[in-house]
């Protein structure tokens, strides 16, 4: 059996949620999010959301631990939220937002601007004497995730220098250059 998928997800003070013609909603404070999902049974019992499958198909057991995680992220996004930070590392990179709008200078002969999603929350930190950093906030991990790996994809960090956009806390492998 699926460790992941049989442990119950704690549903949390202040979230409902429903099961309605094989689509889960979750509603909370920060937002509503629905997902699809078949080959599985959900069912909401006490304060927990529980996940169990019909059969012993190697689809059935992947899809149990699969939507098992999906509902527990959606649970925890619109209760406490997702956040992802981009750190832009190189001389010159810079970031800044005007609203939903991130302009980013990052080497390139014109600055890079984006429309970010209106569900996800834009911010930009520039200290001086530290590299710029790009934080992204939302309910929907799956977006927030989608947005980064779109603003990573830009420069992504080169194992030479170490230039690039990279996520905060993230080890770059480094190569030895020609010299060594």
């Amino acid at each position: 059996m699926s460790r992941i998928g049989k442990n119950p997800v704690a549903i949390p003070e202040g979230v409902t949620v429903s099961v309605k013609d094989n689509a889960v909603t979750v509603k909370g404070k920060l937002g509503e999010l629905t997902q699809s999902f078949d080959t599985v049974e959900i069912a909401v019992e006490d304060a927990n959301v529980v996940v169990s499958r019909s059969a012993e198909t190697k689809d059935h057991k992947a899809k149990h631990g699969l939507y098992r995680a999906l509902i527990a992220n959606m649970i925890d996004g619109v209760s406490k939220g997702w956040t992802k930070e981009l750190e832009l590392v190189g001389v010159g990179y810079r970031a800044s937002n005007q609203g939903q709008k991130l302009d980013l200078a990052i080497g390139f002969s014109h600055n890079i601007v984006m429309d970010i999603a209106p569900e996800v929350k834009v911010e930009t930190v520039s200290e001086k004497g530290k590299n710029p950093i790009v934080k992204l906030t939302s309910f929907d991990k799956q977006l927030v995730g989608q947005v980064a790996a779109k603003i990573r994809g830009f420069r992504k960090p080169e194992p030479y220098k170490g230039k690039g956009i990279k996520f905060v806390g993230e080890e770059i492998r480094r190569k030895a250059g020609k010299s060594a």
